[in-house]
């Protein structure tokens, strides 16, 4: 009975880990990886590059799990919205995925997820997600739901790591008028 017991907790606690938000493990002051990678702006492909974002200004890279899917349209209607708001603080923004990447074409102009407003760029196999420390533990191909706040100088001012898709943008926000003071 002890036995059962003791695996109950274990798997309790497991869940536990796995359902609670995981911290991103860039931390502010911290490097950002400078990538590269196929993207979409209202349907149309280009290849986004960090180091040349960075130029113009501020960057938040957000990283999602995958291309319509509930949490995944939200958030992206959130930052599609919200999108004046990082344009009056000169932010660029990117939205980065490895699940459903063939779809992202539609999804970047969709009215009802980017809008055309903002890019997202296809990360096959999750490799630049890994850089960043947001795979999605529970499916390892997919990324977390994880935003940084990238200053120009390409130092990371701000993580956010939560599946809930409800305060990225405002976290990011908050975070580049803190950059601004």
């Amino acid at each position: 009975m002890k036995h059962l017991l003791k695996l109950a907790a274990a798997a309790i606690a497991g869940t536990v880990m796995l359902a609670s938000p995981s911290l991103a493990a860039l931390k502010p002051g911290t490097q950002a990886p400078d990538f590269s990678a196929p993207a979409y702006l209202a349907g149309e492909p280009f290849t986004f590059k960090l180091a040349d974002a960075l130029k113009k200004g501020p960057v938040v890279v957000y990283f999602f799990p995958a291309a319509h899917t509930p949490g995944c349209n939200l958030e992206a209607a959130l930052f599609s919205q919200a999108i004046d708001k990082f344009k009056a603080r000169h932010a660029t923004v990117i939205g980065v995925t490895a699940g459903n990447i063939d779809e992202l074409a539609d999804f970047s102009k969709e009215t009802e997820h980017c809008g055309g407003k903002f890019p997202v760029a296809a990360d096959q196999g999750a490799k630049i997600a890994a850089q960043y420390d947001a795979v999605l533990q529970m499916k390892p191909g997919w990324s977390n739901r994880t935003s940084y706040v990238i200053a120009p100088s390409g130092k990371v001012v701000h993580a956010y790591s939560e599946l809930n898709p409800n305060r990225h943008v405002a976290e990011s926000l908050e975070a580049l008028d803190a950059l601004e003071k």
